[in-house]
């Protein structure tokens, strides 16, 4: 699955000619052109990565970054800026920016800004700020106990949630399927019910992209199952 890039650009010249190549570099693009825009795109947490400029109508990257922080979506973000005094760079980095790049720039040099923030997305923990946690483009409020996909509330059941917060606090363990009847069901000993795999696949319906080919609930191969936060594209 290609991974999905928001570029926040209002100089249409640009923004187009980002997008073309950076579609032929294999990544699915979505263009704003205003902060406003720009940010409520991005509150839906459905991009893997975030191109932002500087100095937008509406709201500017600043602000645009510091709402994002604000409401603790760590999607990385790559600020775009003719501004190019260490002040300003400072402070983009400050409010939650996680590299900052000024214009004129050489493509090259942004496709490897961008597959190096990809790397370090796909190799960090999820993102937990107080009780809230972030993975793919689903939001999670343990203390409220909801569930935002793509910015649009899902609704789990009790035991579908508890699942889930198990499932996020161990995450990239290979956990057994008696493990989760014991520590979320309390069952001591049910060898054959299918009550986790019918749960599992509850979850994956309501918080996959596409449950059949799983991105982040996978199946460990003869030991039950795995949570990746990050992206992957290939069952464990």
């Amino acid at each position: 699955m290609k991974q999905r890039l928001l570029l926040i650009e209002d100089e249409a010249s640009l923004s187009v000619l980002l997008c073309e190549r950076l579609e032929r570099e294999g990544y699915s693009m979505t263009a704003c052109k205003d902060g406003i825009q720009g940010l409520s795109q991005a509150m839906s947490g459905a991009f893997d990565l975030l191109i932002l400029d500087v100095r937008l109508p509406g709201r500017n990257g600043f602000e645009v970054c510091h709402e994002l922080r604000r409401h603790s979506l760590n999607v990385p973000v790559l600020m775009l800026t003719a501004r190019g005094n260490v002040k300003d760079r400072v402070k983009g980095l400050k409010i939650g920016a996680d590299d900052y790049l000024v214009k004129p720039f050489d493509v090259t040099e942004l496709l490897a800004r961008i597959e190096a923030l990809l790397r370090r997305a796909r190799n960090s923990p999820p993102q937990l700020n107080g009780s809230l946690i972030s993975f793919g483009s689903v939001i999670v409020d343990l203390q409220k106990e909801e569930v935002l996909r793509d910015g649009l509330p899902i609704a789990l059941t009790a035991k579908e949630f508890e699942l889930l917060r198990y499932f996020v606090a161990h995450p990239e363990e290979r956990i057994s399927r008696q493990a989760l009847l014991k520590d979320v069901w309390g069952y001591q000993a049910m060898p054959h019910t299918r009550t986790v795999d019918f749960h599992v696949a509850q979850l994956r319906q309501k918080l996959e992209a596409n449950p059949k080919t799983p991105r982040h609930i996978l199946t460990a191969h003869r030991s039950g199952y795995r949570f990746v936060p990050y992206s992957s594209e290939a069952l464990a």
